[in-house]
């Protein structure tokens, strides 16, 4: 299963716009296969990225591997930071 990346293109947070495309970008460097969904296209979507997080208030970006739950943008950043994106990604 690839990487999913739940995402939102509407928030007017500047953080958050920054940690998302900081996701995409180090993904596309480390030619990890992965796919955006954007939260704000269709609810569906958000229920399902707050299902698979376990909370129903979860906010975007969240990242899974298939189903499973990988974690949110401060724990994508942690893992980059120690060198261990590959097991934060269940890869």
């Amino acid at each position: 299963m690839p990487v999913i990346v739940f995402w939102t293109s509407v928030s007017s947070n500047t953080t958050i716009k920054k940690g998302q495309h900081r996701i995409f970008d180090i993904l596309s460097s480390l030619k990890i296969p992965h796919k955006a969904v954007d939260i704000s296209q269709n609810s569906d979507d958000k229920d399902q990225m707050r299902e698979i997080a376990g909370n129903p208030t979860a906010l975007a970006p969240q990242i899974c591997n298939g189903e499973v739950y990988c974690g949110d943008l401060k724990a994508f950043e942690e893992a980059v930071e120690m060198d261990n994106l590959q097991d934060f990604l269940r890869l």
